[in-house]
């Protein structure tokens, strides 16, 4: 297999999985085969392309799509960073695909055809973000996913999903199009490129005014990294299926805005430029607000979903904050933390999925004693929030030390406390959820042999997320090659720090 090849192939996997589904809807098992099949192969791609990438800072495999308006290419490169976040959600998308069987079956959810359908096109949407060579070819496929996600959003068809869905889509349409396109745009005219480059487009002694003109722009224009104020379509798309919580949190559309964001600091702006601009200086503090006042808020949450919807708020934020610090250990650790956030918060939606499946419930004052039932889902939603919480030997403890170093190298001492506060907040808002699980007495009690049936007859809902809690755990071990992975993100001279 070549290179080129297996640009297509992750492309042209998810794609054809998206044209099968429909023609095959009729009959469930084979249905549910094709999207595991298509999860398998596309994984396995991603495999090998993750390996050539890696293998050597000259393997970066390129394809040229086409032209458009004389000066706009479409076009497909991948590199590191990308080569990351396309394992992230390949991986993830073959383990949703299990727990989603589990839980639209145990649901009875309708729809179930299109649903499986508008997840393979969104899967392919993230491929493009992933392997894209320039500005213009992300934006389209940022456009894809969006779009291809809004029908997961109101999938229940009520009132309420249908709300979240118009938020959804008013807020993502457009601060991607009234904001993100004219930094595209701009970037174009100044630039005279929108191609990623390591360091950075921009020349040297480029206008800081301008710089962080754009800045502002690209970082609230890119609205699914949820950066406050722009985060509102979040916790409104928790109407939600829980599978969909799950591929928006941990699998697709977060990650892409939190990806995208760390991709235009590094290969746009450049950490030199970045560090030079006031902007980025004023864009911390308002990543670390969103840090401490998202967290406040989901300790309020009374219902699961919607305490795991601000967590993420707050978790993301810790990404922009990396690119915004812009050292090597800030940038590095924000590569860490898409990482580290997937894992351990698709094990706490899933596990939010298997509850409900298994005895319908939702809120989290509803939860006493259900650990001493299901201690495999409780237990797995605790080792996934020591991972959010950063407690060692869970892999995101690392993002954090990443991030930590990384404040103290830009000089900004008061953002080690940000971080540290956060962590305890943390602990706040997800601790006690295990804790009522394992220790209080069951308020509305039915017996252990019930729920242990209902846990067998949906195992796989229950098999999902204690996978993705081991990798949780396992990656903690994985710093030191996923280090090595990234540092070539990096312009040559801020290498050093990792030698």
């Amino acid at each position: 297999m070549t290179p080129e090849l297996a640009l297509v192939l992750i492309m042209l996997i998810p794609m054809l999985a998206a044209v099968l589904i429909p023609f095959v809807g009729r009959w469930v098992n084979v249905r549910e085969a094709v999207s595991l099949v298509s999860a398998t192969a596309l994984l396995g791609v991603v495999i090998w392309l993750v390996r050539y990438v890696g293998m050597s800072p000259d393997n970066r495999p390129e394809l040229f799509l086409l032209e458009f308006a004389g000066a706009f290419e479409i076009k497909l490169k991948l590199e590191p960073l990308g080569a990351i976040f396309a394992a992230i959600a390949s991986s993830l998308w073959l383990v949703n695909t299990i727990f989603t069987i589990g839980y639209m079956r145990g649901n009875k959810e309708k729809k179930q055809t299109r649903f499986y359908t508008c997840v393979a096109i969104a899967i392919a949407a993230v491929m493009g973000i992933a392997s894209s060579a320039n500005l213009i070819t992300l934006f389209v496929f940022y456009e894809i996913l969006t779009l291809s996600t809004f029908p997961l959003v109101t999938h229940k068809g009520d009132a309420k999903a249908k709300k979240g869905g118009r938020i959804y889509l008013l807020v993502l349409m457009a601060t991607s199009l009234g904001l993100l396109l004219p930094a595209i745009i701009g970037t174009h005219v100044l630039a005279g490129t929108t191609d990623f480059q390591v360091g950075g487009v921009f020349p040297d002694g480029f206008s800081t005014f301008a710089a962080g003109a754009l800045l502002f722009l690209f970082a609230f224009g890119i609205g699914k990294a949820a950066l406050m104020p722009v985060h509102s379509w979040l916790p409104n798309a928790m109407v939600a299926p829980t599978p969909v919580s799950a591929l928006l949190h941990a699998v697709a559309v977060v990650k892409a805005g939190v990806f995208t964001m760390l991709k235009v600091t590094v290969y746009i702006f450049g950490p030199d430029l970045m560090g030079e601009t006031p902007a980025s200086t004023v864009l911390v503090w308002i990543a670390a607000l969103s840090i401490l006042l998202a967290s406040v808020i989901a300790l309020r949450k009374d219902n699961l979903k919607a305490r795991l919807a601000y967590s993420t708020i707050s978790q993301l934020a810790y990404i922009t904050l990396g690119a915004m610090l812009a050292t090597s250990f800030a940038i590095v650790g924000g590569g860490l933390q898409i990482i580290m956030h997937a894992w351990g918060k698709i094990t706490l939606f899933m596990c939010a999925g298997a509850i409900y499946t298994v005895v319908h419930r939702t809120e989290i004052s509803s939860l006493n004693g259900l650990g001493r039932s299901m201690p495999w889902v409780f237990g797995a939603f605790l080792v996934g929030a020591l991972s959010i919480v950063g407690v060692p030997p869970m892999g995101g403890s690392w993002p954090k030390f990443f991030l930590m170093m990384g404040s103290l190298d830009a000089g900004q001492k008061a953002i080690l406390w940000v971080l540290i506060l956060s962590s305890l907040l943390n602990v706040a808002y997800l601790i006690p959820v295990a804790v009522r699980g394992f220790l209080l007495k069951p308020d509305n009690p039915r017996s252990d042999a019930q729920i242990a049936a209902q846990l067998k007859k949906h195992r796989f809902v229950r098999f999902a997320p204690v996978f993705t809690a081991a990798g949780a755990f396992a990656l903690f071990f994985a710093i030191g090659p996923l280090v090595d992975y990234l540092t070539p993100i990096l312009p040559p001279h801020m290498t050093g720090a990792f030698s």
